[in-house]
Formats: structure tokens, sequence, C-alpha cells
């Protein structure tokens, strides 16, 4: 067992990152694949969203990244079998400004998941919303990137940017790197525009899109503030039917 790291990026907030890092690995957990869920976002959504209390945390990603505490004593589990996270916390806001005057900064996150990726299967990063020294590290550390597009006005704005940076960080910094696929998200079939949208992000990516659209769905919106992923709070909503649907996409690219 290999781990495949796929970071979830787009340097826009709202799209969708931490939505689809909980739900697409409880959904690939229900195909009986071992999953470490990456929080890296100081905003801490996935961590809250996949059940931790973000103040409880004795040790977070930060720890890890700055080189206090070691994989093992980061590792948490969750409700969910086979699924576990490394959580984050607003302790994390300050590791930009920390990692600054380190040595191969970018590199912290790989150096840390190196050894410990062949007890996963998938290890999903979930990234903040910009293209700093935290989403750096995440590309570092990943071969796969998944860029979550919301199906909004200005969807496509700053994509330009966040492709170019995973064309620099391939150069520079990690070669393996490469787009895993773009996944349009808060789809709503009643608009014009996200029928539009979907139209222009696909003549953009063509075959790097993937087929499962995620609806906008009030359920999805709602399972983070009870701590669950959208397959433990309403297993049957149209939501945990398009994750499910992404999850199996994902592993037939195994």
């Amino acid at each position: 067992m290999m781990g495949k790291r796929i970071a979830i990026v787009n340097q826009k907030g709202g799209v969708g990152k931490s939505t689809t890092a909980i739900n697409l690995g409880a959904a690939l957990a229900e195909y009986d694949r071992q999953i470490l869920v990456v929080d890296i976002d100081p905003q801490g959504n996935a961590t809250s969203g996949l059940g931790l209390e973000k103040d409880e945390i004795e040790n977070s990603i930060y720890d890890l990244l700055l080189g206090n505490t070691s994989f093992a004593e980061v590792i948490q589990g969750t409700d969910i079998p086979r699924l576990k996270v490394i959580p984050a916390n607003i302790d994390l806001a300050g590791a930009e400004i920390e990692l600054v005057t380190e040595i191969s900064r970018e590199k912290r996150l790989a150096q840390a998941i190196d050894g410990y990726h062949q007890d996963f299967d998938y290890i999903l990063i979930d990234c903040p919303p910009s293209l700093g020294i935290l989403t750096l590290n995440a590309l570092a550390a990943a071969e796969k990137v998944l860029v979550p597009i919301q199906c909004e006005y200005y969807a496509l704005e700053g994509l330009g940017q966040l492709l170019d940076t995973i064309k620099r960080v391939r150069e520079n910094v990690n070669p393996k790197l490469d787009l895993e696929g773009v996944l349009l998200t808060m789809y709503d079939g009643r608009t014009n525009l996200s029928e539009q949208v979907a139209e222009e992000v696909k003549k953009y990516f063509s075959e790097k899109i993937f087929e499962t659209i995620i609806p906008r769905n009030v359920r999805l919106s709602e399972a983070p503030s009870f701590g669950e992923s959208i397959l433990q709070y309403q297993p049957r909503s149209s939501g945990a039917k398009a994750y499910k649907e992404l999850a199996r996409e994902v592993l037939a690219n195994e």
C-alpha cells in the first residue's frame, strides 16, 4: 500500500475544499480504503467537520511543521472507521511567519509524511484559501491536485495563477505533481449560470474534469456543524450520493 497524496487546492474561499476533503475521505473509507485527512488550513474546518474539538487539540499540524512533535503523536482517529486526521487550529496561522526563516520550509509536510504514507491508501490535504507557504507545503507533499470550482460568477478568476503555481512547484520542488481533476461544486441545475460555468470549465480543462458534479445541497452545508460527514449525517441525500460517485471516479484512477 502506497498512499496516493491528493492536495485539495483553490486560493478562493468557500468553494468546497473542506467539504470535499471530509466527504471524499468518508466515501473512500466506505470503500475499505485507509484514509488520512491532513488539515493544513488555520480555520480548521476539516478538523471540526470530522468531529474534533479544535480548542482541545494538544498536538496539531502546526507542531508537526515546526518539528515540535512526531507524525505518530499528531494523528487522531475519528468516528469514521478507517479515517484518521491530522488536525489544525488557529495556531497554524503563526506558521506562515515562523516558517519564513526555516531551511527547506516548503518541504516540511513532505518530510513529515515520508515514511508513513504506506500506512494509508489515500492522503487528502485540505489547503487554506491562499497560495502561501502552507499551500506550497501541500503541493510539495502531494502527487495530485484536486481543484474544486464553484458554479458561480468569477469561478475561473485566479485559476491561471493557481495553475502557474502548480507548474512552478512541479519545475522547482516536486516533479511528480500532476492534476487529478477539476471538481464542479455548488451546482444548481435551476440556474443558467451554473450551466454556463460548467460549460466554461469543461472548455478550459476538457479531459481533466470529473464527471461527478457536487450539487448545491442544504444537507451538505449542515453536516459540518454536527461534526459529521454527509455520509453519516444524511446518507441518502443528493450530496452523499455525489461524493460516493466521486470516490468511485477517484478509485478508477488507482
